[in-house]
């Protein structure tokens, strides 16, 4: 179908600033069959979504390529698909990696193929559902391979050898470039330095040339490309000046190489730094990947073998040993045990889980020996949910960074511009900008007004073009967001985007569904009264023989109840269930009615008689089952549903904060308001049919403006969708991601608070970075035009100026969330 789009992230390797990744975004952009891309600097990844029938993956790698960058296929984010990488032993040459090529592109559910010959690898991309990684491997196989899967693969970071090359060239330029700034001192100092000027060229040559020839080469793809970067400000601040003190072996003029060298080292060093803090702020999403087990012992055909988690399938019995992990997530079919689910919940104290519960994959087995049979595989598995989540909102973009992203693009142009008109300046009127470099000189001791007017010209063209730092610009909303959903991530808070990020902390009114949310969701029987001569048994026989047909959590409560009374229930026909009402059904040829009010109301069943009783049981925050049979009522049942042990502390938490807390639920008027009262919420929407909490949030915001809506993420997905912000609320496996912007895994209210809480701080730290990034740049880049600063200085702060904005990133890692 034309309509389908396909999700993928690519990583990029060699963009240097913002203007880079903008660049990249606006080609992918204009390609033909690309939706959307969104370029990540601080992380090295894009998002990109295309249409597979109008262009294929290799045609986006191979454009990014074409731009000067390095691209790898990352993750295919479509449901069904998996990557896999497999070790293949026995191939000759390039006819037999070509042949399993040929022979994997022709298998239906197969993707993409990609045989390595010269390292014996490959990359596979399939769909699960139409082919299992065990029948490819067959095919290798029945070619005459031996595959095997690339675990040590799945592990390298990609990320660590960028840091370690960007070390390694710190450390020789800095070594180089700190004799020179020595040597430099002592001739300052009046000491005599034989060959002074030769020895300066012969060690700044490598690191202006050799050590930062990927400078230079960056600058110039990126002019190619018609997308300055900070490159080309880092090139023109070193090679002119290099170049001009080379011709200070044929002529008696002040040479630039020390300068030269310095710019070249400072920004390497800078570099180096970045890298590595860009490293730490994505530790989060690595934490994730690496937290899988890799293999698992398995029941098969009577013996117990291990084998790769990515090989295992829906059905598989595992073994999982004491202080194990468990391999993927499944339901316990034997034993019962502690359960370390920290990794999911931020909880530290164990879990006790047994027979017939779910199990969570890399969580850790603390005590009994347990069988478990794998319920889901690839990406339907919690843990890869869970990842896909976060590399969404890390790849996603805060509205606010439209109009940064737009400054970044005209920046360098920009600076350069202002490079021109400043060494113009200086050199046509030199005298009006002696007298403010005298006046400088009488407190910085770098300015030096007795250089000529040209000399002068040149240093503080220089000094404009290094000072100047788009990266802070372009680094302050993605490394904000990548540590605060990584933060999130850490404490059960999985937020979708970085939209609902900058939505989520202006939320003015939250709604939030009863069941499961202020409730637990698990409501109990508390009273049967019967009418009408009908014995509790009678009452309750015809109403959890009806209940059967549904699957209502009331329902569910009568029918334990008559299993704890060990009433025997019959078999029931012509059902019909009443959306918002009840269920009606035929018990033993008599009609049996199961609901509210309404419905008896509907079908004209008189229940004056029993409401003395139903206000009493309703006062006290009982929900009501009214039963009748054969239009005569024989009984109410009341259930009730104990609030949760937080939700009152989460109400009034959110009221300190400034925002209104409403209750929507199917409940009527007087049990709701019983409910509410006991939570600490004042205002209620009660009776609301499951197709009018849609319209209950579209009042809300009508009158409140920006609304958020929690719930249970499966049966309030159309109000979560049209809310500002939809919350769904759940425990373990159970959790419908796909339903939310954002998802609270612990099942607790006051999470709620640490999202918005955690949105507010993102924020807050994206807007310092926007102001630091802004304040550098306007104050440093006049000063500089004015010739009052030095171009090393101006090179060190450069570099700083993006330190800080990272910095100040991670300093969202010591927030405390709950």
């Amino acid at each position: 179908m034309a309509n389908d789009i396909r999700r993928i992230t690519v990583d990029i390797e060699g963009m240097t600033c913002a203007s880079c990744s903008g660049g990249v975004e606006g080609t992918l952009r204009n390609m033909e069959g690309v939706t959307e891309a969104n370029v990540n600097f601080a992380n090295g990844k894009a998002l990109v979504s295309f249409q597979p029938e109008i262009i294929k993956v290799e045609q986006i790698l191979d454009m990014i390529d074409q731009l000067g960058y390095k691209a790898k296929l990352g993750e295919d984010l479509n449901d069904n698909t998996e990557k896999v990488i497999l070790q293949i032993k026995g191939m000759s040459c390039v006819n037999c990696s070509g042949g399993i090529e040929k022979k994997l592109k022709e298998t239906a559910g197969i993707t993409e193929v990609h045989i390595n010959f010269a390292n014996e690898k490959g990359t596979i991309i399939f769909d699960r559902k139409q082919i299992k990684l065990s029948e490819i491997r067959q095919i290798i196989a029945n070619l005459g391979y031996e595959s095997t899967i690339a675990e040590d693969e799945e592990e390298q970071d990609d990320s660590l050898d960028y840091v370690k090359m960007a070390r390694n060239k710190m450390i020789y330029s800095s070594i180089l470039a700190g004799i020179v700034m020595i040597l430099m001192i002592f001739k300052m100092a009046g000491f005599v330095i034989p060959y002074y000027h030769l020895i300066t060229v012969l060690l700044g040559f490598p690191v202006v040339f050799i050590i930062g020839f990927g400078v230079h080469k960056s600058s110039w793809l990126s002019l190619k490309n018609r997308a300055a970067n900070m490159d080309v400000l880092v090139s023109l601040g070193s090679l002119p000046p290099f170049l001009v003190g080379l011709a200070g072996f044929f002529f008696d003029i002040q040479t630039f190489v020390e300068m030269a060298t310095t710019i070249m080292t400072f920004h390497l060093v800078g570099k180096y730094l970045e890298n590595r803090a860009k490293g730490r702020s994505s530790e989060a999403i690595k934490k994730l990947i690496h937290l899988g087990a890799k293999t698992a012992s398995i029941e098969r055909d009577g013996e117990v073998i291990e084998v790769s988690v990515k090989e295992l399938e829906v059905g598989d019995i595992m073994i999982v040993k004491p202080g194990e992990k468990i391999p993927i997530d499944g339901i316990i079919i034997e034993g019962t045990s502690s359960i370390d689910e920290s990794m999911v919940s931020g909880e530290s104290m164990p879990v006790t889980r047994t027979v017939g519960e779910e199990v969570i994959g890399a969580t850790i087995n603390k005590q009994g020996f347990l069988k478990v049979k794998v319920a889901k595989t690839g990406k339907d598995t919690f843990l890869s949910q869970v990842i896909k989540l976060v590399e969404e909102c890390q790849g996603s973009k805060v509205p606010i960074q439209e109009f940064a992203d737009r400054v970044t693009g005209y920046f360098v142009p920009v600076i350069l511009g202002l490079t021109a008109l400043t060494f113009l300046s200086h050199w046509l009127f030199p005298e009006f900008h002696r007298s403010i470099i005298e006046w400088g000189a009488t407190f910085l001791p770098w300015v030096n007004p007795a250089a000529g007017g040209l000399t002068l010209a040149f240093i503080t063209a220089t000094a404009v073009l290094v000072i100047a730092c788009p990266c802070a610009l372009g680094l302050g909303t993605p490394t904000a967001l990548m540590v605060g959903s990584g933060l999130g991530a850490e404490h059960g808070i999985l937020i979708r985007s970085g939209e609902a990020v900058q939505t989520l902390r202006e939320i003015k009114a939250i709604a939030f569904d009863k069941t499961g949310t202020i409730t637990h969701g698990k409501p109990e029987v508390t009273d049967v009264k019967p009418f009408n001569n009908f014995s509790v048994d009678m009452v309750i026989f015809y109403s959890a023989t009806l209940e059967k047909a549904s699957e209502h959590p009331l329902g569910t409560a009568v029918i334990a109840y008559a299993e704890e009374r060990k009433v025997k229930l019959s078999n029931v026909t012509e059902v019909e269930a009443i959306p918002g009402k009840g269920i009606v059904g035929t018990v033993d040829g008599k009609r049996v009615y199961a609901g509210n009010r309404k419905l008896l109301s509907d079908h004209g069943i008189d229940f004056v008689g029993a409401e003395s009783t139903m206000n009493n049981l309703e006062n006290e925050a009982k929900t009501l089952l009214l039963i009748a049979l054969d239009g005569q009522l024989i009984g109410v049942i009341a259930v009730a549903d104990k609030i949760k042990e937080d939700s009152k502390q989460a109400i009034k938490m959110l009221d300190e904060l400034g925002i209104v807390s409403i209750m929507v639920t199917g409940d009527n008027r007087k049990t709701a308001e019983a409910i509410a009262k006991l939570a600490g919420i004042k205002q209620i929407a009660a009776e609301v049919l499951p197709e009018g909490k849609v319209n209950e949030v579209i009042k809300l915001q009508e009158k409140y403006g920006l609304v958020a809506m929690v719930g249970d993420g499966i049966n309030d997905a159309p109000a979560l969708k049209q809310a500002n912000v939809g919350i769904a609320l759940g425990t373990g496996t159970d959790i419908a991601i796909e339903a939310a912007d954002v998802t609270l895994i612990r099942n607790e209210l006051v999470n709620v608070v640490s999202a918005i809480k955690l949105s507010q701080a993102i924020f807050r730290k994206i807007k310092e970075n926007f102001f630091w990034a802004w304040f550098y740049n306007v104050i440093a880049v006049p000063i500089a035009m004015l010739g009052l600063l030095h171009p090393m200085i101006g090179a060190a702060a450069m570099s700083f100026s993006s330190l800080n904005v990272i910095y100040n990133s991670l300093r969202l890692k010591k927030m405390k969330l709950g």
